[in-house]
């Protein structure tokens, strides 16, 4: 239904491209206002003038990079400060880098400290602000953190830790009223990949494997949630476990 989310405030990491676009489109779709956080302000800034230009809702531009804890504050008190209130959380923004098990020290801090500190930081600064309003936290996961791996193992073992930190946090604010869901895809056709390899929307022709907005979608749907909560949506492309 158009507008459900009407006079919302929804807050997106990760929302340069990729899923995190996708789901500030649909959160537009909806009605809602949206923050939009990212390194890249000038995919931003185009981002948040084609939601106000084609849904007519209000956003805002706030980067930073999620593995500085203070510009993640930062982050979420100019959205609360813009909006007044946060309703909805979406913790998106996440990489891999290399594979394998002997991967660089270097690869292995990059997505330590953006997979798992980020998530952490961003969920630390958002959690007062979802009590205030009983709103709603989703997590992006990943397959990798449900199977093993092989190809990364320290990407999965960030996804691992995600879902088991989302959940518990899950049991922490329930008593709040805080909705907490885990949204689980296979690969996304999205800019994401190693550094010394191909992105998904590369490597993958269109329907191929899942698009963005189809996990924008199963996003949405988690944060339109009040009362009861969907814990965890699986959004696996057909043919996966036919691989094993």
């Amino acid at each position: 239904m158009a507008d459900e989310l009407s006079g919302r405030t929804a807050l997106v990491t990760g929302a340069s491209s990729g899923i995190g676009a996708a789901t500030a489109r649909k959160l537009a779709t909806e009605g809602a206002n949206v923050a939009l956080s990212a390194r890249r302000e000038e995919r931003l800034t185009e981002l948040a003038d084609e939601l106000e230009a084609d849904y007519g809702v209000e956003t805002l531009v706030v980067t930073a990079d999620v593995r500085d804890e203070e510009a993640v504050e930062s982050v979420v008190a100019d959205t609360v400060d813009r909006f007044g209130k946060l309703d909805i959380a979406v913790v998106n923004a996440g990489l891999g880098r290399g594979s394998g098990v002997d991967i660089s020290t270097e690869e292995y801090r990059t997505m330590m400290d953006t997979n798992v500190d980020g998530a952490f930081f961003t969920t630390r600064a958002v959690i007062p602000h979802l009590r205030e309003t009983t709103g709603n936290l989703v997590y992006v996961g990943s397959f990798a953190g449900k199977f093993p791996r092989p190809f990364n193992p320290v990407y999965a073992a960030t996804k691992w830790w995600l879902r088991g930190y989302a959940h518990s946090v899950e049991a922490a604010v329930g008593d709040d009223g805080v909705g907490v869901s885990v949204v689980n895809p296979t690969e996304v056709r999205t800019e994401f990949g190693s550094e010394d390899d191909r992105a998904f929307e590369d490597r993958f022709d269109p329907g191929e494997v899942t698009e963005p907005e189809e996990i924008a979608d199963a996003i949405v749907f988690a944060a339109k949630q009040t009362n009861s909560t969907v814990s965890e949506l699986d959004l696996y492309r057909r043919d996966k476990f036919s691989e094993w």
